[in-house]
């Protein structure tokens, strides 16, 4: 059994993992062996996610610390873990949805993005969403076809002169 001081100490390590969160997954890991578990942990840390597992009184303790993170009651029904995101709130759904394609689990509970939840049948939609560096790749191809238009104005206006001006030096020349 947990001490109470040890149950204080694992809610103020979640309420410091779940600081500056942008996305938050409640995962189902029932059935996981440890060669899966491992695996998933493995695809996580490459792209910067934590993922935690505790009671699930503990995480809605955490939750509760937090303001904006709302998840529902219902959704820490048998064992849960955690899926942290820091920097994009939409990658962790991608390697879910890979993974639970490949080993029909970790089962998806909900996710909260951006403070807004999400149940579990929502996997494939939000796996779907473009990640942070799909967005900065559109962004900055958007930046920059308005550059090239005008470079190439540039560059026509440039070379209409030097039409005329070797037009003018032809019939100047006859």
């Amino acid at each position: 059994m947990i001490t109470k001081k040890k149950k204080q100490e694992i809610v103020s390590n979640l309420i410091e993992k779940l600081k500056g969160v942008q996305g938050v997954y409640v995962l189902d890991f029932t059935g996981l062996t440890v060669f899966e578990a491992i695996k998933l942990r493995r695809a996580f840390k490459q792209i910067n996610v934590k993922y935690v597992v505790a009671k699930n009184s503990l995480i809605k303790r955490a939750l509760s610390e937090n303001a904006g993170l709302n998840i529902p009651d219902n959704v820490f029904i048998g064992p849960s873990g955690l899926v942290l995101s820091y920097d994009d709130p939409v990658a962790p759904a991608k390697i879910i949805k890979e993974i639970f394609e490949k080993d029909k689990k970790p089962l998806l509970k909900g996710a909260l993005l951006d403070g807004q939840f999400f149940d579990g049948s929502k996997l494939k939609e939000l796996a779907a969403l473009p990640g942070r560096q799909e967005m900065m790749a559109s962004i900055v191809g958007s930046l920059h076809a308005p550059i090239s238009g005008i470079v190439g104005s540039i560059n026509a206006v440039m070379r209409d002169v030097a039409y005329l001006v070797e037009e003018v030096a032809k019939k100047k020349a006859s």
